[in-house]
């Protein structure tokens, strides 16, 4: 289950584009996750401005800001952004913007905690999802282990294997071809024990950046 974020500005933002950074058909490197999840009060704060910025152009955000995202901004004055810091360390750099997209299997932003289940996705945004990951322009596609579970349960992507057949370093692979992979990789938002684990993926994940330039 989960609470839809009460903000009519933050629902209309999603409704016109279901995604984050670079249109997910167009980009090589595609990063999908469960939910966006923004506190209940940020429209009333003074980041907000930004993030809207960022919803409604993500690459012209990331080329201007030189940061992938609002909350790595200085005037950002909300929790530690672990997710998005944790993100920067694969080292994508602002020119390569076009090249990076982020997808929800949710299709609208949640305010609080979430235990999502099958029931509360959406058909068509999953129809939309597979045909982006499957048929769309991208040749790298990052799932978290809980993502791939949740995409498991839904019957949506009989595609995607359960477990990794193969590896690429620390990437367990979950889909390949030869004009595409599906990795299995540590939620950005981990910690602790995760620690190293994370950083070898980050490195990985940087690797397979360098050779776009």
């Amino acid at each position: 289950m989960y609470t839809a974020h009460p903000s009519a500005a933050l629902n209309l933002l999603f409704k016109q584009k279901p995604y984050q950074g670079a249109n997910p058909r167009e980009a090589d490197f595609l990063f999908v996750g469960l939910a966006a999840n923004y506190t209940e009060q940020v429209e009333h704060s003074a980041i907000f401005p930004r993030l809207c910025e960022y919803l409604e152009d993500g690459v012209g955000f990331w080329r201007r800001h030189k940061v992938h995202h609002p909350y790595l901004l200085p005037e950002y004055a909300g929790d530690e952004p672990l997710y998005h810091r944790s993100f920067a360390r694969t080292g994508f750099k602002p020119e390569q913007a076009h090249r990076v997209s982020f997808v929800h299997l949710l299709h609208v932003p949640t305010v609080g905690k979430s235990k999502l289940v099958p029931k509360d996705l959406s058909h068509s945004h999953l129809s939309m999802l597979g045909d982006v990951l499957l048929n769309g322009a991208a040749k790298h596609i990052f799932i978290p282990s809980e993502v791939e579970r949740l995409m498991h349960a839904s019957k949506a992507f009989d595609w995607l294997a359960s477990g990794p057949g193969e590896y690429l370093g620390p990437l367990g692979m979950l889909y390949r071809r030869e004009d595409k992979a599906v990795y299995s990789h540590l939620h950005f938002s981990v910690f602790g024990k995760f620690d190293e684990r994370k950083a070898k993926e980050a490195a990985a994940i940087h690797e397979l950046a360098a050779r776009y330039g």
